[in-house]
């Protein structure tokens, strides 16, 4: 599991707020995440391979296409981080 700062860091960009809104009703490929968030296709690209790499999403192909889902596990624990804080105790 990635660290909180990774995460946190991904969740510092607006466009990839967006994406993760997206992804929460349903999975999308990226197709169509560009017909519902105004960027290029490279840039989505970079957007999603950083969402990747800090583990709130996931990609499992479906023929020529990927399709990507929230991984709720890391958001539990980044939620169970701030809780924590709120407490004045850190999660290990």
């Amino acid at each position: 599991m990635k660290s909180i700062s990774v995460i946190f860091a991904a969740l510092t960009d607006p466009t990839r707020r967006l994406v993760l809104e997206n992804l929460r009703s349903e999975d999308l490929t990226p197709s169509e995440l560009l017909s519902r968030i105004d960027v290029s296709q490279p840039t989505l690209s970079h957007h999603l391979d950083i969402l990747k790499r800090a583990e709130l999403i996931e990609g499992r192909r479906e023929g020529q296409f990927i399709r990507y889902s929230l991984n709720m596990t890391v958001f539990q624990m980044g939620l169970q981080y701030m809780v924590s804080i709120t407490k004045g105790r850190k999660i290990k």
